[in-house]
């Protein structure tokens, strides 16, 4: 992409992993609506189970989750007898002991659990749910705090799928972000998932982090490459430090620049396809065989909080605090702060905070934006057929493309929409023209580039 163009499209813009995205919602959906809407569920739908552990051991200066530092087991225990408790509330408001595909672990740190009470976690939702025999059971793993008899535990209970952190390499750009882990700890934990049989492995890494240099990304990618992952995924680093306090503490000076963000970005890509992977959307790549690359072919991809999957479950249930949960007639959000989290589990209430009910037109206008993230193209007049929807609805909107056609970035044919390869990492740009709720300017998206 042209120099000229990396300051133009920098733009804050929603990363769309929902619609309407978490900043709208409101307090208006609380706990009695959020039953309500479990009690209508067709007993037959399957559900996706996301549980949030909210705690770490040390915090990385990087982070943008919703996270509790200790060096203390007893309040990680004492949340998640809450969380466990919570499962056992949801599925009483369910209309039967229902399905679930995926089960996915994120935090925080998962690995912040010990070993058995990672195993009675999923013993207790086995408990209270069916998880299906092909399940996905997967687990964000922080290599610096699972050894190999957490591992052993994973695998015990059907773990599918572990997603290491690793960020970066270089031990400069770790200590700038407060996040020391050496090569050998990740190759460890990766040799011991492989032992034991879990048989699927991802690794996350991070562009646009301070002192960074592209040679430097060049090179984790490499190493990171030399595991044999499955997928991995490079996500460009969201500095939001109004919304992030500790995120102050990362040398701002020492943080790339947009041109050299957008080297990274576009050099780091090229050496991900010329080592195999394929391209998923902004920033995932997948082994050609992957059944993320097979669902891009085939058009059935999706995306989520957790980022582009093949998890087409109409219904995601969020569990833990800060979790998010999706149904048919919107989304809702639990309570952030992990003492309100305990005292409305404690008192057999729902810890629903938050939330937004979904009307005709945000159905469609998620369908159109989703098209557009995961397929890099949308063909608004079909997504409209499907709705029962007026397609010319969408014609101003449409207008709005036209700097994006006219700097090669987007084509427009009637009312299909293409990216370009150039325009692939503004697709959230571009998506943002259906966007009925977002504000020009706004300070709480990060930047686009």
């Amino acid at each position: 992409m042209r120099r000229d163009l990396t300051a133009k499209y920098d733009l804050r813009v929603p990363r769309y992993t929902s619609y309407p995205t978490a900043p709208h919602f409101h307090p208006g959906i609380g706990p009695d609506q959020y039953g309500k809407w479990l009690s209508q569920l067709d007993p037959a739908t399957e559900l996706s189970l996301y549980l949030h552990i909210a705690y770490c051991a040390e915090m990385c200066w990087f982070c943008g989750c919703h996270t509790k530092i200790t060096r203390k087991y007893a309040p990680v225990a004492t949340y998640l007898e809450a969380l466990l408790a919570e499962v056992e509330l949801v599925a009483k408001h369910l209309p039967a002991k229902m399905a679930a595909r995926h089960v996915h672990f994120g935090g925080g740190s998962p690995t912040i659990l010990t070993p058995e009470d990672f195993v009675r976690t999923v013993e207790t939702l086995r408990q209270h749910f069916i998880l299906k025999p092909d399940a996905e059971i997967a687990v964000e793993l922080d290599p610096r705090t699972a050894d190999e008899t957490y591992v052993q535990a994973m695998a015990s209970v059907g773990v599918t799928r572990a997603s290491i952190g690793v960020q970066d390499f270089d031990p400069k750009v770790q200590e700038a972000i407060n996040r020391i882990q050496p090569y050998d700890v990740t190759a460890n934990v990766i040799e011991w998932l492989r032992r034991h049989g879990v048989p699927e492995i991802n690794l996350d890494l991070v562009y646009g982090l301070p002192y960074q240099t592209v040679d430097g990304l060049l090179d984790t990618i490499d190493k990171a490459h030399g595991f044999k992952p499955r997928r991995i995924a490079l996500f460009g680093y969201a500095h939001v430090p109004w919304m992030k306090k500790h995120q102050r503490l990362i040398p701002e000076a020492a943080l790339p620049d947009t041109d050299t963000r957008w080297d990274q970005y576009e050099l780091g890509t090229k050496r991900l396809e010329d080592l195999g992977y394929v391209k998923i959307g902004l920033d995932h790549f997948a082994a050609p065989d992957d059944p993320l690359a097979i669902a891009l072919n085939e058009k059935r991809l999706h995306r989520n909080f957790q980022g582009y999957t093949t998890d087409s479950a109409d219904v995601l249930v969020g569990l833990g605090a800060s979790g998010i949960g999706s149904l048919p007639q919107g989304y809702v959000a639990n309570v952030g702060e992990t003492h309100h989290y305990l005292d409305a589990i404690r008192a057999g209430r729902l810890a629903t905070s938050r939330g937004v009910a979904m009307d005709a037109d945000d159905h469609l206008r998620r369908d159109l934006i989703m098209s557009l993230m995961c397929d890099l193209e949308l063909d608004v007049d079909a997504v409209c057929a499907r709705h029962n929807a007026d397609p010319a609805q969408f014609d101003d909107d449409l207008v709005k493309l036209a700097p994006m056609m006219e700097d090669g970035l987007a084509r427009l044919n009637g009312r299909h929409i293409v990216m370009t390869d150039d325009g692939r990492t503004l697709v959230r740009a571009a998506a943002a023209i259906f966007d009925k709720y977002l504000k020009k300017g706004e300070q709480r998206h990060s930047k686009a580039v």
